[in-house]
């Protein structure tokens, strides 16, 4: 069954250009080096530019602790790190 994440992430104004260029380099290098993602796409909020999701996809249980135990995930966080203004609000969920 395919599992589903949707991470809502507020970042410190001012930040956007850092935050969005770790994430466009994430994004590149998950699709990249990942088969088990189907989905892994950061948007920016319309009403509040410091709001940003990220919907991921992966095929399995297995996908998911693939990328959350990978390097590119582990060096996104550190680049991303200084962007944010609190913890991303993670909602896991099952594909139908």
């Amino acid at each position: 069954m395919a599992i589903g994440i949707v991470a809502t992430m507020k970042i410190k104004p001012g930040t956007n250009e850092a935050f969005e260029a770790a994430a466009k380099e994430l994004m590149a290098v998950v699709r990249a080096v990942e088969p088990g993602n189907k989905v892994y796409q950061f948007c920016k909020s319309r009403t509040d530019p410091t709001t940003y999701v990220v919907l991921e996809l992966y095929a399995d249980q297995a996908a998911l602790e693939v990328h959350g135990k990978s390097d590119q995930f582990r060096a996104a966080g550190a680049k991303m790190g200084p962007s944010m203004a609190g913890r991303p609000d993670v909602q896991i969920v099952d594909a139908i």
